[in-house]
């Protein structure tokens, strides 16, 4: 079963964004899940879920809202790099 929100918003705002109702609101569901999936409140499943679409593809339209689609730490990002990588002998 699926729930729906309601959100309030000026009548003019799409036009002074220069985008069409449908366009302004796309776009503020991606926000919403994207903001969601950098809080790692959801994951990128549950996000594309959210908005209908495939979890690749959600991932591919994270730049527009300048979300990052791998979201790691510093300190992870170099834990897995400098890990050594085991070496497997061909006999």
């Amino acid at each position: 079963m699926s729930m729906q929100m309601q959100v309030e918003y000026p009548e003019t705002l799409p036009d002074a964004l220069a985008e069409t109702r449908q366009e302004f609101e796309t776009e503020a569901k991606l926000a919403m899940a994207a903001k969601l999936f950098e809080m790692k409140r959801l994951s990128s499943g549950q996000a594309a879920q959210m908005l209908g679409m495939k979890r690749v593809e959600f991932l591919l339209s994270l730049h527009r809202v300048g979300t990052p689609a791998i979201n790691i730490s510093e300190d992870e990002l170099l834990s897995d790099v400098c890990r050594p990588v085991p070496v497997q002998s061909e006999f």
